[in-house]
């Protein structure tokens, strides 16, 4: 990457930084989890419309399930209700007032930039059984120093300013006096800043200007991913006894992204943005690959979505590609569904689902499989709203306590509604995860997805 004499990088006729194939897959690899996060969590708190806060400092309580017009997030589910808050915290510090929760799976999930997955709060742990009040920070912060608050259960350092907070919260859909009594119990969290829990007035917020966010993942490697790869250096902590952020730091500080640096697009270096973008978009298919392999995911899927030190960058990228902000092994894990012939699921085509009973997840809390579109990782649109199958957006078990579900594009007469599937007659690649909620992980190590199998015609 560098010259010998010196040690400036060569720079091509067109202006652009010379990398090598190894040098670009290497720096799109490693700024995979950080550009992932940061369209997620800014299109969550900056975005205009949908799932959205529309700002930073500022929450969003979803009292019903997801369908087909969230567009935040790839492959989110429809099994929980989120309840979302972006957080700025470089001014000060946030605190949230939780009540005892009633479903029989709660948990609280924090994230920066950096995509380091943080459960402070989970019923698998035994809380939410008594009022909890919580309190986030960072490094940053100017006015909390991470001293004890009276008041205030639980401290938490966040490794970044710009924070996701998410509380997913199983609704019990399908029984409503329970359903309603949970969205009760919602209505009660309370967030707001340290200040204000203190009863002081709210400091005034530090003004701030936000490198554009993509609609993909690829527009950023394509258009701006110097600007924010700056911006989020700026904003994070790094520790560089950790190999991943040592990496991250090592790869960009030849093109002059540094932590405390200002970006400015006149002096700084030009990278290949298409050549970016088309090696990123290839690097994303290439790990989708990964997650429908079913040897390779059964062994990638209990190192995603845990903490600064756990992690490595196979598992990183994965779940950066496949769907952000999910939660580590213990909470649940995501293996997906593919096919009996191992041929990709394509919409032209009808598929069933079957368990025996000895077959179903192994969940202590719930299980749910949700079906979306390949390309994206959205849910397939449809009249009837119907885009998983599980506890709460519907199930009907067997006499026998198996199940049986179809994919297809007209519910076939012997199957119930709740185990369909609807599916748009066209040329589109489909994908199928399934979520269990608080595996069991013992029975877990022996247990395997079941397959779709295309119906003949």
């Amino acid at each position: 990457m560098q010259t010998e004499k010196t040690g400036e990088l060569k720079v091509g006729e067109q202006g652009y930084v010379m990398l090598t194939d190894a040098e670009v897959e290497n720096l799109i690899k490693r700024s995979y989890q950080y550009v992932a996060m940061y369209n997620v969590n800014n299109k969550f708190a900056l975005a205009k419309s949908g799932m959205t806060t529309k700002g930073y400092n500022k929450g969003l309580k979803n009292t019903q399930l997801l369908d087909h017009t969230v567009k935040a997030i790839a492959r989110p589910n429809n099994d929980v209700m989120y309840q979302m808050a972006m957080l700025d915290l470089r001014k000060d510090a946030a605190v949230f007032e939780f009540p005892a929760m009633e479903s029989k799976y709660v948990s609280l999930m924090a994230t920066a930039y950096d995509h380091y997955v943080n459960v402070p709060l989970t019923t698998t742990e035994g809380d939410f059984k008594e009022p909890t009040t919580i309190l986030f920070y960072t490094q940053r912060t100017e006015n909390y120093d991470g001293s004890p608050v009276e008041g205030v259960d639980e401290i938490f350092e966040m490794t970044g300013d710009f924070v996701s907070v998410v509380l997913r919260v199983m609704p019990h859909a399908n029984e409503p006096e329970k359903f309603q009594r949970i969205v009760d119990q919602i209505n009660q969290i309370k967030g707001m800043t340290l200040s204000e829990f203190q009863g002081k007035p709210k400091l005034p917020e530090d003004p701030i200007e936000f490198p554009d966010y993509g609609a993909t993942d690829a527009d950023i490697f394509e258009h701006n991913l110097l600007e924010v790869m700056q911006f989020i250096f700026n904003h994070t902590t790094f520790d560089t006894t950790k190999v991943l952020d040592k990496a991250v730091l090592t790869a960009y500080k030849p093109l002059g992204i540094e932590p405390g640096k200002t970006y400015d697009p006149e002096t700084a270096y030009k990278i290949d943005g298409k050549r970016f973008r088309e090696k990123s978009i290839q690097i994303k298919e290439e790990f989708l690959a990964k997650m429908n392999n079913p040897e390779e995911s059964k062994s990638l899927l209990p190192k995603l979505f845990q903490l600064k030190g756990n992690m490595t960058l196979e598992p990183m990228v994965l779940q950066s590609v496949v769907g952000p902000i999910g939660l580590p092994l213990k909470e649940a894990v995501y293996p997906p569904v593919v096919t009996s012939d191992g041929a990709p699921m394509n919409a032209m085509n009808d598929y069933v689902i079957e368990m025996s009973k000895e077959e179903i997840p192994p969940a202590t809390a719930f299980w749910s499989l949700t079906l979306y579109d390949t390309e994206n990782g959205f849910f397939i649109p449809n009249d009837h709203k119907k885009y998983s199958v599980g506890e709460n957006s519907g199930m009907q078990l067997n006499p026998d306590g198996g199940i049986k579900i179809y994919i297809s594009e007209k519910k076939p007469d012997d199957i119930p509604m709740d185990n369909w599937l609807p599916i748009n007659r066209i040329d589109q690649n489909i994908d199928v995860i399934l979520r269990v909620y608080a595996p069991d992980l013992e029975k877990y190590t022996t247990w395997t997805p079941p397959k779709a199998v295309k119906v003949v015609k």
